[in-house]
């Protein structure tokens, strides 16, 4: 795994240009701290910084083909390019490395753009066809790799200069682009987590969506799709075999998966949370490698937070060396503000800071991990789901049978009386909600839904749901085929930047099995019935390792990677969450309601109100503001006083 970035000028680069793309590149030195490399011509500048994995002599970048006239930078994994190298050998192309990346610039000699379809992997590239003056530029299908770009206006007649990069700091460290808030997406990023589409919270500065490709030519962009998950339901013939069949196929796809993602000339290891997936994962790694491997786990202090005793089992099991990093309070927050800049946006989730922490211990042991991310949206994993289908149904029913008024005082006199835990499930409900799309499967798992969001901004206008709204509509014969592609198409692909960017923060790559294309299109049209039955989710998974994990871990309650943060901050953390949301910086910004806010901490330290995820987007918000807007850098917490005050 490597840092990209270069710029596009098509009236010609500047004297200074060179050395803009220099810092660029190198506000990427943790991406690539084994080496750094630049490609200059006429209108473009490739550059790259390289975390050696593959090739380890003969891999520098950027790398040109055999006539110097195409060049390629590259992030990521192609892990079929020894299957590509026989054909292209034989079509007249001559390799010069052992190295993946030489298979994308013969690939693209051989087929043109459409060499992408025949790779099978991880990936962002950058392409620069020096005689056709031309950019290509690639993500990956599934958006394991990131990359964003943007236009700077030019003074010249044939263009804007084009920017890009594996991370947003690269932009920014060009010096040609100011950084400012898209203050239009915030309500998305507050509800959603993250942005569904390319915007990014940085004005003009977009992500290329997965599976899709941008092509720069004399100063003409255009952005194109070429690959999807499918969605257009399960396919007639995989409904008719028998679901031991399925079992077996699903078995050996994920264990090829396994297999191609042990390419390496480094040594490789597994995060193991004892969850299903990485379980499931590291056994079947365990199965091809001729040693025991290495794991790597986290916990926290609370015990009620910790999966150790669970990812222990699995390691032993399998006879692997594990590890382990313990994450206290202090070295949580202590860390947050440096991983916001790490992030580029706001951090999406909690469980990025205890990434850090194991990739930085897998750091002194491996330099390629092996995750069990993907599963849950490709099959189901999630509480959500069967929760989501039972109240749509449910709903429904409830539509017929009740008139509107009996509906409306049930939700607003009765559920409000109920017991505290009670009510919490019925305010969730088809009780509680209105059975549309926007209530029952965007607003009811928002960090801040959209009537909080009301209290809490001053300018919260517009609909946060929009451009996820996009994707659930797609047609789908199945309610639970909507909710799986939107997950995938949005939900996923924050994940994954958490955990490309967590697992960089300490040099380490990180690898997907579960999201090996092929597996995906196969699990994509699966029957509902191999991912979900009743209240048991990711069927099929559960079958094909059933004998090759222990039986607690087939049958263990999903935790779901959990931090105490929501304890942390009605208790020890209450008083810097405070002075961090209500001090003058943050009033005069004009994005939130102070007194709102300051109702809202109140509200979570007495208990009256669990306000764990609004509070931490609020605080993610503000660090970035601080940290990018404001041009401050890093920011520093203050102190919480001393430890013993964790009772409080």
């Amino acid at each position: 795994m490597c840092g990209i970035a270069g710029l596009i000028a098509p009236d010609g680069l500047h004297r200074d240009e060179r050395a803009r793309v220099e810092r660029m590149r190198d506000v990427l030195t943790h991406r690539g701290p084994d080496g750094a490399g630049l490609h200059m011509s006429s209108t473009a500048l490739l550059a790259h910084r390289r975390l050696a994995i593959v090739d380890l002599a003969g891999g520098h970048q950027p790398l040109s083909n055999e006539t110097g006239r195409i060049w390629v930078t590259f992030n990521g994994e192609i892990y079929n390019h020894a299957d590509l190298r026989p054909e292209l050998e034989a079509a007249g192309h001559t390799y010069r490395t052992r190295s993946d990346t030489e298979a994308i610039l013969h690939a693209y000699e051989q087929w043109g753009d459409a060499c992408v379809h025949r790779f099978r992997g991880m990936f962002a590239f950058a392409i620069w066809d020096e005689d056709r003056r031309r950019l290509l530029l690639v993500r990956d299908r599934l958006g394991v790799k990131p990359v964003y770009w943007t236009l700077v206006p030019a003074t010249g007649e044939r263009g804007p200069r084009l920017l890009f990069g594996s991370e947003i700091k690269a932009i920014l460290a060009s010096g040609l682009v100011t950084p400012t808030a898209h203050e239009a997406v915030i309500p998305e990023v507050l509800g959603l987590r993250g942005t569904a589409g390319m915007d990014t919270l940085f004005t003009g500065i977009h992500k290329l969506l997965p599976g899709h490709q941008l092509v720069y030519e004399d100063g003409v962009l255009s952005v194109t799709q070429y690959w999807d998950v499918p969605h257009d339901g399960p396919d007639p013939a995989l409904a008719r075999r028998s679901e031991a069949s399925l079992v077996d196929e699903f078995r050996e796809r994920l264990t090829e998966s396994v297999r191609l993602r042990l390419m390496a000339d480094v040594p490789l290891g597994m995060f193991l949370s004892g969850g299903l997936d990485s379980s499931a994962i590291a056994a079947l790694m365990a199965q091809q490698v001729g040693r025991p491997i290495e794991t790597f786990s986290v916990a926290f202090e609370d015990q009620a937070y910790s999966e150790l005793s669970w990812a222990r089992e699995v390691a032993d099991a399998i006879g692997a060396h594990r590890h382990e990093v313990v994450v206290s309070d202090d070295d949580f927050f202590g860390a947050l503000p440096r991983l916001v800049w790490h992030e580029d946006e706001p951090i999406a989730h909690p469980s990025s800071v205890p990434l850090h922490f194991v990739s930085a211990l897998a750091r002194r042991h491996v330099t390629v991990v092996l995750t069990g991310e993907g599963s849950d949206e490709l099959l189901a994993g999630y509480g959500r789901y069967p929760r989501t289908l039972a109240n749509w149904t449910a709903g429904s029913v409830y539509e017929r049978l009740a008139p509107d008024a009996l509906r409306s005082a049930v939700a607003t006199r009765l559920v409000p009386r109920l017991p505290a835990r009670l009510r919490r499930y019925a305010d969730r409900s088809f009780l509680g909600l209105p059975r549309s799309v926007e209530a029952m499967v965007f607003d009811n798992f928002a960090a801040i839904p959209v009537a909080l969001q009301r209290q809490l901004l001053m300018h919260a206008g517009g609909d946060p749901y929009a451009a996820s709204r996009r994707y659930f509509d797609v047609p789908a014969p199945d309610l639970l085929g909507r909710l799986l592609y939107t997950d995938l198409k949005t939900y996923l692909v924050e994940l994954l930047m958490k955990q490309d960017q967590m697992s960089m923060s300490a040099s380490i790559e990180s690898r997907v099995p579960f999201l090996d294309h092929t597996l995906v299109e196969f699990a994509a049209r699966l029957p509902v019935r191999m991912k979900l039955r009743g209240l048991t989710t990711k069927r099929v998974l559960r079958e094909a390792v059933r004998g090759v994990l222990p039986e607690s871990i087939l049958t263990r309650p999903k935790m779901g990677f959990p931090v105490p943060f929501a304890n942390w901050s009605a208790g020890r953390w209450h008083p810097v969450l405070a002075d961090v949301l209500l001090d003058r910086r943050t009033r005069e910004r004009g994005l939130v309601r102070a007194e709102a806010v300051a109702d809202l901490l109140a509200a979570h330290r007495d208990g009256s109100r669990r306000a764990g995820d609004p509070l931490w987007a609020l605080l993610n918000l503000e660090l970035w503001y601080r940290t990018f807007i404001d041009g401050d850098g890093v920011q520093t917490l203050p102190s919480p006083g001393p430890a013993a005050a964790r009772a409080a």
